[in-house]
C-alpha cells in the first residue's frame, strides 16, 4: 500500500520522477507498475487498495480565476444600483452578448432527446467545416424587466455593426412597444468581444441609434472574467441551450426556429430572426470621429466601463 501511495501521488511524496508522473493513473497501469516493482496484485485489487487508501475517481475543479480588480465588488455594486433607478423609472434594461457560434448541418448536439427504442437520428461521424451548410451567429438582447429576449442570428461575422444592428432591430420590434414613453436605455454588456469597452465601433454604432431613436444610452461593462454574471447568460442562453439539447442544427433556419420556441416555467418568450447582411470586419474608427461623439463618461471607472451616448439630434 505504501508503494501505490507513492505512485498515485509522487508529487507530495517527494517523487518527482515518478514513472507515472506524466501519465494515466489507471488501475492497469498502477498494477503494470506495481508488477514491475515485484509486487503480485491484480487491478481489481488495486482499484480496492486505492478506495481503502481514500482516492476516488475526481475531475478537475474550475476554481481559480486569476488576479481580480479590485473595484471589482464595487463595480457590480454600480451597475446594480443603474438597474434599479433605470427599472424604478419604467426605462429599459436589458443585457446584451453573443452566444458562440454554432455551425449549420447535420452534426451531432451535446444532450439527448426522446426517440423511439432504438432509432436515434443519425448524423454526421465528423463536424468539419467544410461539411456545413453554413454558420449562425446569436447575438441576444435580455429584457430584465420584462422577461423576454431578442436573438438575430447572423450569418457572416460577429462585429460591432451587427450587435447595434440586433439592439436596433429588438428595439423597433420589442422595445418600443413595451417602453412607449422610454427616454434612456441602459445595456450591460462584457468587456469583450464586438461589444467590448474598448470598442470604438461599438460606441459609434451605438451613437448612431441614440441619434436615431432619441434614447439616452447608458452602457455598463462587466468586469473582465466575469461575463457569468451577465444576466443574460443565465436567463436566456442556458435556456436556448437546454431546448437545442440532441438536436442537429441542421441550417440556419433551424436555429432560429429553436430559438424562437424556447419558453420557461417563469414566462420567458424570445423572439428570432435570420440576419442575412453581411457585416465586414477590419472597420477603423478615427481620432476625429470619436471626438464627434456626444459620449459622456461617468465618474466612476467611466475611461474604461461605464459612458452615456446621448442624442446629437431629433429624428
Amino acid at each position: 500500500m505504501q508503494a501505490l501511495d507513492a505512485l498515485v501521488e509522487p508529487p507530495s511524496r517527494g517523487d518527482p520522477v515518478s514513472p507515472l508522473r506524466w501519465t494515466c493513473k489507471s488501475t492497469r497501469k498502477l498494477k503494470a507498475e506495481l508488477q514491475s516493482q515485484g509486487f503480485h496484485i491484480s487491478h481489481t485489487k488495486v482499484g480496492q487498495f486505492l478506495k481503502y487508501l481514500g482516492y476516488s475517481l475526481q475531475s478537475t475543479r474550475k476554481r481559480y480565476e486569476g488576479k481580480s480588480h479590485p473595484d471589482r465588488d464595487a463595480q457590480f455594486a454600480y451597475i446594480n444600483a443603474r438597474v434599479k433607478e433605470f427599472q424604478k423609472r419604467n426605462q429599459p434594461v436589458v443585457s446584451v452578448d453573443t452566444k458562440k457560434k454554432e455551425l449549420a448541418g447535420n452534426f451531432a448536439n451535446k444532450g439527448r432527446e426522446y426517440h423511439p427504442q432504438g432509432r436515434p437520428e443519425e448524423v454526421e461521424a465528423y463536424d468539419f467545416p467544410s461539411l456545413a451548410t453554413g454558420k449562425g451567429i446569436p447575438y441576444g438582447i435580455y429584457d430584465m424587466t420584462a422577461n423576454t429576449g431578442w436573438v438575430s442570428v447572423g450569418t457572416t461575422h460577429d462585429t460591432a455593426q451587427f450587435a447595434v444592428a440586433t439592439l436596433r432591430q429588438w428595439w423597433l420590434r420589442m422595445g418600443c412597444v413595451t417602453y412607449p414613453h422610454a427616454k434612456a436605455l441602459l445595456l450591460t454588456a462584457e468587456s469583450g468581444g464586438s461589444n467590448g469597452a474598448r470598442c470604438r465601433l461599438w460606441k459609434t454604432e451605438l451613437q448612431k441609434l441614440a441619434d436615431e431613436t432619441s434614447l439616452k444610452i447608458t452602457v455598463c461593462h462587466f468586469p473582465p472574467g466575469t461575463s457569468k454574471w451577465n444576466k443574460i447568460e443565465h436567463r436566456m442562453f442556458c435556456h436556448i441551450t437546454g431546448n437545442w439539447r440532441g438536436r442537429p442544427l441542421s441550417s440556419s433556419g433551424v436555429i432560429v426556429n429553436l430559438i424562437a420556441n424556447t419558453t420557461t416555467s417563469t414566462g420567458l418568450t424570445i423572439a428570432a430572426e435570420l440576419d442575412t447582411h453581411d457585416y465586414p470586419t477590419g472597420i477603423k474608427i478615427t481620432d476625429e470621429q470619436m471626438r464627434e461623439l456626444s459620449l459622456t463618461k461617468h465618474d466612476f471607472h467611466g475611461s474604461d466601463w461605464h459612458y452615456t451616448l446621448e442624442p446629437r439630434s431629433t429624428p
